[in-house]
């Protein structure tokens, strides 16, 4: 099962069609990404902890490098154990999602 963003107040979608043409040939579901909905994604947890390792980096990165270089192995630095957390943690997401109809909850 996937889902898609489909906020109102874009006038395009971030969802490539060939991606909407093959989930469809392929019988994928996919559910409606309310637009009152928290994001659920783990992803986005793993590009705020990137986000916090590069923000802490010392010397700051002066230039679009040395930013793709920091990005690079602070990426590669994030512990596996960190992964293993966000994922294991779906089932209790999307738990906490439905028990708030789509509304905010502690993710």
């Amino acid at each position: 099962v996937f889902t898609h963003s489909c906020r109102r107040t874009y006038i395009y979608t971030h969802v490539a069609r060939i991606c909407t043409q093959f989930l469809e040939a392929e019988n994928i579901p996919v559910l409606a990404w309310p637009a009152y909905s928290p994001d659920m994604s783990p992803i986005e947890h793993v590009w705020d902890a990137l986000d916090r390792r590069i923000r802490q980096c010392v010397p700051v990165p002066a230039n679009i490098q040395q930013l793709r270089t920091a990005i690079e192995e602070e990426w590669t630095n994030i512990p596996q154990a960190t992964i293993n957390n966000l994922i294991n943690s779906m089932r209790r997401r999307c738990v906490a999602l439905c028990e708030a109809n789509g509304g905010h909850n502690r993710y």
